[in-house]
């Protein structure tokens, strides 16, 4: 099963994480298929870079999301209409 999810990097106390699309049962820093944004809660606001296009095409490929991923499409869609 696929599932979108954060796929963390950056140093200790500095994180930053890609969205990206992998097998559920693979490692959190595995090997992805696609990398579908970008999240940088370090700055205030947060920013958060998401490719909706293609977010849309994995969920319509049977793709689950996280509920990190989908808070952060909520928070992404809340702020483009702001």
């Amino acid at each position: 099963m696929l599932t979108i999810r954060l796929s963390r990097l950056g140093t200790n106390k500095k994180p930053f994480y890609r969205v990206v699309v992998l097998e559920k049962s693979a490692a959190r820093d595995g090997r992805s298929l696609e990398i579908l944004g970008t999240y940088n809660p370090v700055p205030n606001p947060a920013l958060i870079e998401l490719n909706r296009e293609r977010i849309e095409y994995w969920k319509s490929q049977g793709a689950k999301v996280s509920e990190t991923v989908a808070n952060l499409l909520r928070r992404a869609g809340e702020r483009a209409s702001a």
